[in-house]
């Protein structure tokens, strides 16, 4: 479940999210939508942990992403791709998945053995060293 209380963002006198609460349930999809400079990509930005609110809090699964010794357990459940990627494509496949495990905090041995197997169950061998 992801909940925000009372999310708030300026841009010094710009108000760019204003007290938003929104709660949205286990295995629901939810998309937001609305005009350019309406907030959605801020308030994504602040529910991943990209952004740090002005006022109010952000959690999933009960997980403050803002807080200190929690943001981690929090990101752990997170997926998010950029609609203008920086760094992917300058990457192989195999470097992408290197810098998301050092993300996650995969320990050497965790993440050699998974992409060793993902490697083979999606038959990536011959494209994984490819840039993406």
């Amino acid at each position: 479940m992801i909940k925000l209380e009372n999310l708030t963002k300026h841009y010094g006198t710009k108000i760019a999210v204003s007290g938003l609460n929104l709660e949205i349930p286990d295995g629901e999809l939810f998309a937001f939508i609305g005009p350019n400079g309406a907030g959605k990509t801020t308030t994504v930005k602040m529910m991943v942990g990209l952004l740090k609110p002005t006022a109010g809090s952000v959690s999933i699964y009960g997980h403050n992403i803002h807080h200190q010794k929690e943001y981690l357990e929090a990101k752990k459940l997170l997926a998010y791709i950029p609609d203008q990627p920086f760094v992917y494509d300058k990457l192989s496949g195999r470097e992408f998945l290197k810098f998301v495990g050092h993300i996650y905090r995969m320990g050497k041995e965790v993440f050699r053995n998974a992409l060793d197997k993902y490697i083979a169950m999606f038959e990536m061998g011959e494209y994984i060293d490819q840039l993406t």
